[in-house]
C-alpha cells in the first residue's frame, strides 16, 4: 500500500518543471524521460500540424512527428543550443517530411502501394482552390506561406528554422502570396 508521502513524492516527481531552456536540455542530456515529454507536450501539437500541411496525409504526418521525436532523442548530445529546442524540432521535422515524401515518391515511382490522403468531408470549392494552389508554388515559397499564416511563426523563427536570412523570409512570403493571388484568380474565374 502507498502512503501519502509517496504519492506526495510521486506527484512532485511527475511535475517536474524545468526553469530555463538550458535546464531542459541538461535533463534531456541525462536522458530524463520527463523533460522529453515537456518537449513532446510543447511542441507536438504545431509538429503534427506542419507535418500534415506538408504531406497531406495525417497518417504520414504522425509517422514524420514520430521520427522527429526519435531523431531529438538519438541526437539531443549533437544539439548546441543555438537555436530554441523548437526551431531545431521544426528543422528536424521539415527534413524529416521531405525525406518521407520521396520515400512515398519512390513507391509510386515503383509500382508499390499508395496512400491517398482522405480528403476532408465538406470540402468547399475555395479550399480546394487553395490547397491545389498550393501545391503548384515553389516549395519554398509554400514553406514560409504555411510557417507564417498557418503556424504563426515569425519571420526570424521562420528564417531560424529554413537557415536562411530573414529578408528571404519576408520576400517568399510576399513571392507565395503574389503566386496565390495569381492561381486562384485563375481558378476561380
Amino acid at each position: 500500500m502507498v502512503g501519502a508521502s509517496q504519492l506526495a513524492l510521486i506527484d512532485r516527481l511527475h511535475s517536474v518543471e524545468y526553469r530555463t531552456e538550458a535546464d531542459l536540455l541538461a535533463a534531456c542530456r541525462r536522458r530524463d524521460i520527463r523533460a522529453f515529454e515537456q518537449i513532446y507536450l510543447a511542441n507536438v501539437p504545431r509538429l503534427k500540424s506542419m507535418a500534415y500541411h506538408i504531406l497531406g496525409s495525417r497518417p504520414d504526418a504522425e509517422d514524420a512527428v514520430q521520427e522527429t521525436f526519435l531523431k531529438l532523442y538519438r541526437g539531443i548530445q549533437g544539439f548546441h543550443a543555438q537555436s530554441s529546442i523548437g526551431t531545431w524540432l521544426c528543422r528536424i521535422l521539415i527534413n524529416t517530411c521531405y525525406d518521407l515524401a520521396r520515400k512515398r515518391q519512390r513507391e509510386v515511382d515503383r509500382g508499390g502501394p499508395t496512400a491517398e490522403p482522405a480528403a476532408p468531408r465538406n470540402q468547399i470549392g475555395l479550399k480546394m482552390a487553395l490547397d491545389d494552389a498550393l501545391r503548384r508554388i515553389h516549395p519554398n515559397y509554400r514553406m514560409v506561406f504555411l510557417l507564417f499564416e498557418v503556424e504563426g511563426l515569425r519571420h526570424s523563427e521562420i528564417a531560424a528554422i529554413l537557415e536562411v536570412p530573414e529578408g528571404t523570409s519576408k520576400a517568399w512570403l510576399f513571392e507565395a502570396r503574389k503566386e496565390l493571388k495569381q492561381l486562384l484568380t485563375e481558378t476561380l474565374r
